[in-house]
């Protein structure tokens, strides 16, 4: 990769994790680094929600993917963290892993091996999931007599239903790569040798998407995962009629018609 150093300051001296821009492929990477478990520190989780942010605003940035040096993503937080953070800290959890759902920009995740606890949760909070056959996801908290904090069993439960979600929340049970792409839970699942070519392959075929149909296509499915369904396609028609005023649609009308590659802008 292609790497420019960041220089925002919420890109730098950073609590086990890394960032890397390559603006040549507009990608960023957040490298999840403390082998060989990656276990995520009270701060980190601070600095990871800063960093999403300030990814979200960098211009060079078109698609950010959350990944880790290892064989395991991340066995989940620092225990000990838990009984030394103060109740405000503790209940800005969930807001901080939620970040990169609020991004306007595509993220995807790599995970292989453990993805356990809040390294499972914080990839439930991103938009593709790529997954090794190694992959092991689990919530696995109420064996230290808790429950998940951070948006874990809210996030699944929606997309795997409640009795599904019973049954790994409640009895701290792993759910397999191969299976978490059978019950929608992973987007992609592939040899573990090929988990990185896999992720470099979504990651360029979202660059040649319009960025502007992108985010309201982002914002538009998190903002109606809730709503009826009258009012999700009240919003989906206003969401297309605004696009429809856009540079980029123009431009893939014309692309379509004159049979050529489009160019987005991003307008």
């Amino acid at each position: 990769m292609n790497s420019v150093t960041p220089t925002h300051p919420a890109l730098i001296d950073l609590d086990g994790f890394s960032v890397e821009i390559d603006a040549t492929r507009e990608r960023a990477d957040i490298i999840l680094n403390r082998p060989p478990m990656n276990v995520i520190s009270m701060p980190q989780r601070d600095q990871l929600r800063k960093v999403f942010e300030a990814l979200d605003e960098d211009d060079r940035v078109r698609v950010i993917v959350l990944r880790a040096i290892g064989e395991n993503f991340s066995s989940g937080g620092y225990i000990k963290g838990f009984l030394e953070a103060s109740p405000e800290h503790v209940s800005k959890l969930a807001w901080n892993i939620a970040a990169p759902a609020r991004c306007a920009k595509p993220v995807v995740v790599a995970n292989r091996g453990y993805a356990f606890g809040v390294g499972f949760e914080i990839s439930l909070a991103c938009d593709f999931r790529i997954v090794s056959e190694t992959c092991q996801y689990a919530l696995p908290e109420q064996k230290l007599g808790q429950i998940p904090g951070s948006g874990g069993s809210a996030r699944l439960q929606k997309m795997v239903g409640i009795t599904r979600t019973k049954d790994i929340v409640m009895r701290s049970k792993r759910i397999p790569g191969r299976q978490a792409l059978d019950w929608g839970v992973a987007t992609e699942c592939v040899p573990d040798g090929e988990l990185e070519a896999a992720t470099d392959r979504l990651v360029d075929e979202l660059r040649g998407f319009s960025p502007m149909a992108q985010r309201t296509a982002k914002k538009l499915l998190n903002d109606t995962e809730d709503s009826t369904l009258s009012i999700a396609i009240e919003l989906e028609g206003h969401c297309y009629s605004r696009l429809r005023q856009s540079d980029d649609f123009r431009e893939g009308v014309e692309a379509f018609h004159g049979k050529r590659a489009p160019k987005f802008i991003g307008s």
